[in-house]
Order: C-alpha cells, then structure tokens, then sequence
C-alpha cells in the first residue's frame, strides 16, 4: 500500500465519533421539520417572512438546512473535509440523508416528495463544500 494511501485511510481510522454528534442533531431537526404536514409548515410561514421578507415558501431552506448538515459532516471529518474526496463524501451522505427525507414526506399528509428539493439540498450541501474548499486554498496560499 502506498504511502499516500495508508495517510488517507490512517485520517479516516482516526475519526472520533462524538464529532459527528453535531451532524445527527441538524438530521434530527431536518427530520422533525420534515415530519410538519404541509398545513402546519404554512402557518409558520408569516413568522419566517418577519425576517426573510421576500420568502414565498420554505424552498430555500433547503439549501440552508443541508449548507449546515455539510458543515456539520466537515466538523465530524475533520481536516479530511478540506480535501476533495472529503468533500465529495460529505455531498454524498447529505445527498443520502436528502433522499431519505423526500422519501419520508411521501407518508406525510399534505406533503410529497419532490425531485426539486433534493437537488436544493445538493446545492446546499455542495455550497457549503465550495466555501471548505476554498478556505482551504487560501490557507494554504497563505502559508506559501
């Protein structure tokens, strides 16, 4: 095995599990949020409109909501979400849980799943991911 490789797998191996808790907690929100009917999501609506007023409905928060979950999966992987494949992974377990969660709308009254939203969430998740990306290229661009 080379070098390369055994640095990869020895970051991923060194995980601590409890930084992820951060993660579970923003899924358990999206998941309690997911599980309102349709008819209790609007009346929450006007409240949103006090501080977004240009909000018509809750599909930007989409991209809110799995922006946070990406950046939660970074803090559980820690210096691995600043690489590539880092970054891809955490698209993927957001695209993943995203999945679940139209699929979990479909038993929710007044709720369908919707094609759209997963790919809000795809955004979000890849957004936040562009930012790590980023911040990781100006860092190092800093140290040169």
């Amino acid at each position: 095995m080379s070098s390369r490789a055994s640095a990869a797998g020895y970051r991923l191996r060194g995980l601590r599990f409890w930084r992820f808790i951060p993660a579970l907690v923003c899924m358990a929100v999206i998941f309690a949020l997911s599980a309102r009917s349709g008819g209790e999501l609007n009346t929450w609506l006007p409240f949103f409109r006090t501080w977004l007023p240009g909000l018509q409905s809750f599909d930007p928060m989409h991209y809110a909501a799995y922006f946070a979950l990406a950046l939660a999966f970074a803090f559980g992987f820690g210096s691995y979400a600043f690489t590539w494949k880092g970054a891809a992974w955490i698209v993927i377990l957001c695209v993943l849980y995203g999945a679940t969660d139209e699929w979990h709308q479909a038993y929710v009254p007044n709720r369908s799943p919707d094609w759209r939203d997963l790919w809000h969430d795809t955004i979000g998740a890849a957004a936040a991911c562009a930012i790590l990306m980023i911040f990781r290229y100006v860092r190092d661009a800093r140290k040169r």
